[in-house]
């Protein structure tokens, strides 16, 4: 089958998605309002609540949420065969992250953009807070932790990429100093893009290792440190200075390289030697069935999502009616990258015949970025007759921007969390904006140093716990999405079946992994996945008790 068949397909279905069910969820579900006044101008403070054009917020939101995510989870999940992978991604775009996305920001912007945790008490109850919160934090742990390492294993392999990765911070920097000053928004970005692809051929002849051995760490170790310090800074800086710019310079930068490897798409028609349905999977391997829903989650539905709906992009929403384009559309976004991952790793690009593909994919977590970087670039290279290397620079610049970005608001996030602890707990301490900061940081470090000793791998130990965690966090968010529009109301059904469906997966994939865990006797992982699995089961006795009080009052679940 020709692989244009597919991105056709997909394409189509995520517009309808956008023209017709996202505009029927925004104008009779979230009745989206204009006259709203949003946090960003009722509680503008020139720093974290700043009220910003949809488009610039769209590159910060899409850019944040999309991070490696959507990329290793449908480069790895190809592994069951595309077919199911393409399904999971364009229904679960459409019809999940969508509303999970528009949701969480339209329930936080209605709250005075708090977070997700916060939102929990007002909506469900008090004990809901501290409990959802655990859930909170322990996801951007993972997601800091994990893509600490990632990015510092990237620059250890990839050198190439150091250069353009630093360069576009001070693109950023700059255009964020030109904004605020009223300089026009397109020629900024026009420049931006032009400096970041001479920064990224540039990287080609430029070269930056650290030495193998500096300070007693490997150099991979000290890339980690200068990472969380460079993360702990930008946390600290208002969202117009680096944050918002940053963002919006990789969102334009990730249009330009979804436009490469879909125009090479149609230009090349390249055929799919993957399976549609694997049936050559190892004997080991574990079921696709739940397994598939919690491999791929962003891209279809993730709950990393709702932490920077309601905790970045609420506090800067300029008016309501914005959610739609920043909440869905960002869904949009992430599922369309997913999408030509899964052609990227599935193509004759990245394997020549169906053989190869499953000398490639010959067990579940095979594959991955490696496989991506390898079939796009060769996509990319056939489709536009650019050099294989310097489409790989350009993968893999992406790759490391993504994740840095999601670290940047991975990080200010975790502080939020910190600050709303010391308010509900009474500790002053913890509400002062450094302090938390250097907790966050610290934390991360000491996951990643903790157990991983020297090397500073034990950021990936935790990984695993991820997938299951982070839909359990979608279908919490899509819970508290549900209770508030009972309350007010409206028919909750549009949330409360993803809600159901997304937590049955995952709760599912939660307690096959801990059995796995427990015999390994990796009890770390049996004691996180066991808080996970118990929080979750908590929060839903809570919302449905709430829920029934309501129905017992007259209101009716439509």
């Amino acid at each position: 089958m020709q692989s244009i068949l597919i991105v056709l397909l997909g394409i189509v279905g995520m517009i309808i998605g956008w023209f017709v069910y996202s505009k029927f969820i925004a104008t009779k579900i979230f009745k989206l309002d204009d006259n709203f006044v949003t946090p960003a101008h009722e509680l503008n403070d020139g720093k974290d609540y700043v009220p910003t054009n949809k488009v610039v917020l769209w590159g910060h939101h899409f850019t944040s949420v999309a991070g490696a995510a959507p990329i290793v989870g449908p480069a790895i999940a190809v592994y069951w065969g595309w077919v199911p992978a393409v399904l999971w991604v364009v229904l679960g775009t459409i019809f999940f992250a969508g509303v999970h996305d528009m949701g969480a920001l339209w329930a936080s912007t209605r709250h005075k953009g708090k977070s997700m945790g916060a939102l929990s008490e007002s909506v469900i109850g008090k004990r809901t807070r501290s409990l959802f919160m655990i859930v909170i934090f322990l996801v951007l742990l993972m997601v800091n932790a994990v893509f600490g390492v990632v990015i510092a294993n990237s620059f250890v392999a990839q050198p190439n990429a150091v250069f353009p990765a630093w360069a576009a911070i001070a693109v950023a920097l700059i255009i964020g100093q030109l904004l605020k000053r009223n300089f026009s928004l397109i020629p900024m970005c026009i420049v931006g893009i032009i400096v970041l692809y001479a920064s990224v051929y540039a990287g080609s002849y430029i070269p930056i290792s650290l030495p193998e051995t500096l300070f007693g760490l490997a150099d991979k170790a000290n890339w980690i440190i200068i990472l969380f310090i460079y993360a702990a800074i930008a946390s600290l800086l208002p969202v117009w200075m680096l944050l918002q710019p940053r963002d919006f310079i990789n969102g334009m930068q990730l249009i330009v390289g979804l436009l490469l490897l879909y125009g090479a798409v149609f230009v090349s028609m390249p055929d799919i030697t993957a399976p549609a349905f694997n049936t050559q999977t190892a004997v080991d391997s574990p079921s696709i069935i739940p397994l598939l829903f919690v491999t791929i989650a962003c891209g279809a539905v993730s709950g990393f999502h709702g932490i920077v709906a309601s905790g970045t992009s609420s506090k800067q929403l300029n008016k309501e009616t914005d959610v739609r384009f920043v909440g869905y559309l960002g869904a949009v976004g992430e599922g369309t990258l997913a999408l030509i991952t899964i052609v990227a790793v599935s193509g004759v690009m990245m394997a020549a015949s169906p053989e190869e593909w499953h000398e490639v994919y010959s067990h579940l977590g095979a594959g991955s970025v490696d496989a991506f970087i390898t079939g796009g670039a060769n996509l990319i290279a056939g489709g536009w007759g650019l050099p294989v290397e310097f489409a790989s620079t350009i993968l893999a610049v992406m790759v490391v921007l993504f994740a840095g970005t999601t670290m940047d608001s991975g990080v200010r996030l975790q502080r939020y969390i910190i600050q709303e602890w010391g308010d509900i707990y009474n500790l002053g301490i913890l509400k002062n904006g450094i302090v938390a900061t250097l907790v966050a940081v610290g934390t991360c470090l000491l996951l990643a140093f903790g157990a991983g000793g020297a090397s500073g791998s034990g950021g990936m130990i935790i990984w695993p716990l991820f997938g299951s965690t982070n839909q359990i966090l979608a279908s919490l968010t899509l819970l508290v999405i549900s209770v508030m529009l009972i309350k007010m109301g409206r028919p909750a059904k549009f949330t409360l079946i993803p809600m159901t469906f997304v937590l049955v997966m995952a709760f599912f994939a939660g307690v096959i992994k801990l059995k796995e865990y427990y015999l390994a006797q990796n009890y770390l992982l049996v004691f996180l996945d066991a808080v996970v699995l118990i929080v979750s089961v908590l929060v839903m006795l809570e919302a449905w008790a709430v829920i029934s009080r309501f129905r017992k009052n007259g209101s009716k679940i439509s």
